[in-house]
């Protein structure tokens, strides 16, 4: 998924793999960094990724923190992680929601000035990293559910209370997952 974010100037761009290998989650990192300068990039544990939309809308949180100098972080990529995870702190975030040695579907994040820009970065990871470019790692799938209520303290009590029809259980879910992410930026 690649779209621009609405009153940013920003293009977003979205993406997963699966069976990713990273044997050096610290030097990879730095190594996407270095070839992607200029460019936000964030990398994901997506298991616990609610869908395109959960990565988007901490995207667009941590924007407007950085608009409304509320910003938690130095960096718009580890303001996105922190809204990603509904966390503080950096390092509790890093631990819940970043990717690790063991971790094997991933998702991606890029802030980029232009779309091209975008599209070119998601070009240089798909070559630095190993894996199976899959988006599908990116959905909120039935194997997640507990995962994801789980990472952000969701109850049943809470996700019947958000519940509108029978069968709608992800979208309720995402809607929760996004309230969490909105009350970070109420706690500044």
């Amino acid at each position: 998924m690649i779209k621009r974010i609405e009153g940013f100037d920003k293009y977003i761009g979205v993406t997963g793999f699966r069976n990713a290998k990273i044997e050096d989650a610290k030097g990879f990192l730095n190594g996407i960094r270095e070839k992607t300068e200029g460019v936000s990039v964030q990398f994901f544990n997506a298991n616990l990724i609610a869908g395109p939309e959960h990565l988007y809308f901490a995207a667009l949180n941590a924007l407007k923190a950085f608009e409304s100098n509320l910003n938690i972080s130095n960096s718009l990529a580890v303001e996105t992680l922190l809204y990603a995870s509904a966390q503080r702190q950096i390092k509790k975030a890093v631990e819940l929601l970043g990717i690790k040695v063991e971790s094997s579907e991933v998702a991606v994040l890029v802030l980029a000035e232009t779309e091209a820009k975008v599209r070119e970065t998601l070009e240089a990871i798909s070559e630095f990293i190993q894996g199976i470019h899959d988006d599908d790692v990116i959905e909120l799938s039935d194997e997640k559910i507990e995962m994801v209520r789980e990472l952000f303290g969701i109850s049943d009590l809470e996700l019947e209370a958000k519940l509108e029809k029978k069968g709608f259980e992800k979208e309720a879910l995402i809607n929760l997952v996004m309230e969490q992410m909105a009350l970070l930026a109420i706690k500044h």
